[in-house]
């Protein structure tokens, strides 16, 4: 069965935004205005198709990242709505890494807000063009063109209205295409509301004309064959204007600028028609490209059926129905129901069970995924986020996804001591949907450790862990996960050596320690000549590293940010051994690691608070009594401020809900990681003994 769209005629794009801002009510209108539902499903009323966890139906926000496919214009557009919570930013960063196109979402009133800046730099990240939609222009206070002066300063895009609105704010009536040079107003009856186009009135027209100006302008300078027919005083096809918008889209030159009223079905057939016109198809954007895992040699596929397969697991879910469900995204090739693929990235021979067409939560079962599509396929146990699927003949490991690190833990346990298999269970398969998400045991304490981005994060993980899995669990309060670094380099040199009767254990090494920049991990270098180790060894050193790092010597915290550099040492030929040099190499280190005056590091956050002016004194002396540093205030309007600040997370716990007492509710913040920084002594030795205390307490 060949594929029903060809390739040219096939859109990956995904809809991104703060929280709030509109994005699953506008994918809810597309999914009607396509055909792909019959029934409009509002967020307010738990009823929006792309929301179907029960998490996101009661918060009414967006927390996990849906697929889905609609036709428009006889053209595919598999469409991916990301969540705009900070706490969720993987799901925004897994879609994009394999989307080929995005529609930055922007609210009339809020113009660019905390996330909205976020997600617009993870699109650079990937290099995805965008076009941008400003909804909410029914909206008090909605102001089109304030937004779009904000996308262009905040943002630095080259943003150019190819619609404009007619009014503003409840007078809202509709909007003029620039390209065609036509009014659209909406009518509505009882089946809905449907656009109806007109020629423009003089006072519409005289309105327009300079915007349409600045429209040709911003594409005549980036093409020269309109540059010369512009300044001719040539008229311009719409074609003409069409074919150069989009080139100059996916040259991430402009950003085309729409406007509407997602709630309001206004505006959403504009926004398909520019998704059409203006986002490049799988053969618009570069070919994939990765690394042969044999050889290290750089691979390139293009979007094309005949070539080798290539495919990235960019999520993983559990679904109570079929189990483990692998979403995919074809670069090359075709995958096919019940044949057998290579995973490159882990070494093992995969089955491809059943495939899927996902739309939200269902599955629509497909023989075949071809090149530039979106699906999902069961039947793959060793493959997790970020692996790649290929052709065992033709093997390439494409480039994976970057996730951040967890900066916020709790200690949780079941209620019922017979849950503890299903508790650890749930864990694992939470842990494997969600990189952002980690677990462990602590050595010393025994207690079950889980990690998140922030406190919703884990508050959803434990609603999850009730309601999916019937495990009824107690946790504790949340703990800010601190990590121990060096501050001055060390050589130290270490032997161990123990006799038992018949074979002892030897091993001898000598290493240096050496602090690195913030955030720059974990370095190991050999530098030993000779056989004075033989290189069986040395993966048993490193291991040893490890086992020291993931519990520093100074709080029992992980440690970060070092280079280590095995320099020498000695073996016995028959007492030594991997295990006696991995104890060799972890006592070694712990002791090095106290010689070089650690320090303990804590999450910093960056808070970007959204507030009337006059709480703005307030809020500042709030922050700075939380040790918190104010980067600055930029006034929106004269009806917003916006606060940046730095403040460690430690003494974040609870700031929704003063920032609300202190603004009546009218102040809103978002938060993210920034960096780790050290701990001031006083605070630190406070931490330390508190958590040796705790330790202590568990222990006795």
């Amino acid at each position: 069965m060949s594929r029903n769209y060809p390739l040219e005629r096939v859109r990956n794009i995904g809809i991104m935004a703060h929280i709030d801002a509109g994005k699953t009510t506008c994918t809810e209108r597309v999914l009607f205005y396509t055909g792909r539902t019959h029934k409009l499903g509002e967020t307010h009323d738990g009823a929006a198709t792309m929301d179907f966890m029960v998490q996101e139906q009661e918060r009414g926000i967006t927390i996990t990242s849906a697929a889905t496919t609609c036709i428009w214009r006889d053209h595919q557009i598999n469409i991916i709505d990301t969540p705009g919570h900070v706490d969720f930013t993987v799901e925004v960063e897994r879609s994009l890494r394999i989307l080929d196109g995005a529609i930055g979402l922007f609210c009339a009133v809020g113009g660019v807000e905390p996330q909205s800046e976020t997600v617009w730099h993870q699109a650079e990240k990937y290099h995805v063009p965008r076009i941008c939609f400003v909804n909410k222009m029914d909206r008090v206070g909605a102001n089109f063109f304030n937004v779009v002066n904000q996308i262009r300063d905040v943002l630095g895009a080259n943003a150019v209205p190819v619609v404009i609105p007619i009014n503003e704010g409840p007078e809202f009536k509709g909007i003029i295409d620039l390209v065609q040079m036509t009014q659209v107003s909406y009518v509505e009856d009882i089946k809905g509301t449907y656009p109806v186009e007109e020629p423009l009135s003089d006072e519409l027209l005289q309105y327009a004309t300079p915007w349409r100006k600045n429209m040709l302008e911003s594409v005549a300078e980036i093409d020269e064959t309109l540059f010369d027919k512009y300044c001719a005083d040539e008229p311009l096809s719409e074609d003409e204007i069409r074919a150069a918008l989009r080139k100059a889209t996916h040259q991430h030159l402009i950003c085309p600028v729409l406007c509407g009223s997602a709630f309001r079905n206004k505006g959403i057939q504009r926004l398909l028609d520019a998704v059409v016109d203006y986002l490049p198809s799988p053969l618009d954007v570069p070919a994939a490209d990765g690394k042969n895992p044999e050889d290290d040699t750089e691979v390139i596929r293009e979007a094309d059926d005949q070539a080798p397969l290539a495919a990235l697991a960019f999520k993983v879910v559990t679904d109570k129905h079929v189990g483990k469900l692998i979403y995919v995204r074809i670069y090359s090739g075709v995958m096919e129901s019940g044949s057998y693929v290579l995973n490159s990235t882990r070494g093992k021979q995969q089955r491809v069970g059943r495939l899927f067409r996902m739309h939200a939560n269902h599955q629509e079962v497909v023989e075949r995924l071809y090149a530039g599509e979106i699906g999902a396929v069961i039947g793959m146990p060793d493959t997790v986020t970020g692996d790649t699927l290929c052709a065992e003949e033709c093997p390439i490991v494409l480039e994976s996804i970057d996730f951040p690190e967890p900066v916020i833990s709790v200690a949780v346990k079941p209620v019922s001591r017979g849950d503890k298999d299903r508790l650890m269970a749930a864990l694992s398969k939470l842990a494997e949907e969600d990189p952002t998400f980690t677990v462990h045991v602590d050595k010393e304490t025994e207690d079950t450790i889980i990690s998140g981005m922030g406190e919703l994060h884990l508050d959803i993980i434990l609603d999850r862990i009730k309601r999916e899995f019937n495990v009824n669990v107690e946790s504790g309060k949340p703990e800010v996960s601190y990590r121990e670094t060096a501050t001055r380099p060390v050589e130290h040199e270490e032997r161990f050596k123990k006799q038992t009767g018949g074979h002892g254990q030897y091993a001898h090494v000598i290493f240096k320690l050496e602090p690195l920049p913030a955030g720059s991990g974990y370095v190991f270098e050999n530098e030993v000549k000779g056989g004075n180790i033989p290189k069986e060894y040395f993966p048993a050193i490193e291991k040893g590293v490890h086992d020291a790092m993931e519990e520093g010597p100074k709080a029992g915290y992980p440690v970060v940010d070092l280079k280590l550099t095995l320099v020498d040492g000695s073996y016995h030929e028959v007492d030594s051994s991997d295990i006696a040099f991995r104890t060799c190499a972890s006592m070694g280190f712990k002791a090095a690691f106290s010689k070089s005056a650690p320090v303990l590091l804590e999450p910093i956050m960056r808070l970007t608070i959204t507030t009337p002016p006059e709480y703005s004194g307030t809020i500042t002396g709030n922050l700075c009594s939380r040790r918190g540093r104010v980067l600055g205030i930029d006034t929106i309007n004269d009806k917003y401020q916006v606060i940046k600040a730095l403040s460690p997370l430690s003494n974040l716990f609870g700031y929704t809900s003063e920032l609300r007492n202190q603004t009546q509710g009218r102040a809103g913040f978002n938060m993210q990681f920034e960096f780790y920084e050290p701990v001031p002594q006083n605070i630190a030795d406070e931490i330390i003994a508190a958590r040796k205390a705790k330790r202590n307490s568990e222990r006795g």
